[in-house]
């Protein structure tokens, strides 16, 4: 037999020998390149398992498993296609399988990948999301000139809020990059109730020729917290038609 070319498995050889001599027969290979001496040898096997001849398919699947629409070897492993958390070894007993159990996705995780050939899911990315957009495990950040946030280790974002004392005035201004409003007017607050007239804080001021109103100074911070009126008096018997030459 020339080098570097096996025997056939018994049955084959033998399918081959009795039925496609001219293929396999020595005298003739000596003749025949070892190239086309193979390629007959391979039509020769391939029309004995077409034909059964000697080559049975039961007699194929001793010492194999069956699964997956296909057939594998005592000692092979494989991964069920309908489950990729199971996998399995032909024995000589038949398949034995065993499921793989999925380990926990850290906490932190914001971004899950399911690929089609793996059996557990994948952690693509760790941080904390927040208002829609994602920051590093760890990091401080500024979400709102109101807010100072940390993202924690267990991907969820905490923040503080700024408690602004109540503006000293009715009208306060917020100014970009600030949280707590500004008086720029100054501390000021509404004569009555009907919120038509702003006085500034400070000095009583004669609203009109027999009253006179004040607006606490601001400093109390307390003194503002849902109230913007002016503290009034007014003279007896007098109309505001009357002129009055009464000063501070």
């Amino acid at each position: 037999m020339p080098p570097n070319l096996h025997p056939l498995p018994g049955s084959l050889q033998k399918c081959a020998q009795t039925h496609f001599p001219a293929a396999v027969e020595v005298g003739l290979s000596e003749r025949l390149s070892l190239e086309r001496r193979i390629r007959r040898v391979v039509l020769a096997l391939l029309l004995c398992a077409q034909a059964g001849l000697g080559f049975s398919v039961a007699g194929q699947q001793e010492g194999t498993c069956e699964a997956n629409g296909s057939l594998y070897f005592v000692g092979e492993w494989y991964f069920l296609d309908s489950d990729h958390c199971t996998q399995c070894e032909c024995t000589t007993e038949g398949s034995a399988c065993s499921r793989t159990e999925c380990t926990s996705l850290p906490a932190a995780c914001i971004h899950v990948s399911h690929y089609p050939t793996d059996c557990c899911p994948r952690c693509e990315k760790i941080g904390c999301e927040y208002r829609g957009v994602v920051y590093e495990l760890g990091q401080n950040f500024q979400p709102s000139e109101c807010e100072q946030c940390t993202c924690e280790n267990d991907g969820i974002a905490r923040c503080l809020v700024a408690d602004c004392a109540p503006p000293p005035c009715v009208n306060p201004d917020y100014q970009p990059g600030k949280c707590c409003p500004e008086c720029k007017e100054g501390p000021n607050c509404y004569v009555d109730a009907s919120r038509s007239r702003v006085i500034p804080a400070g000095e009583p001021i004669w609203v009109d020729s027999c009253t006179k109103c004040r607006c606490h100074d601001g400093q109390d911070a307390g003194y503002w917290e849902g109230n913007r009126l002016a503290t009034c008096s007014r003279l007896k018997n007098c109309t505001p038609e009357q002129p009055s030459t009464k000063k501070n």
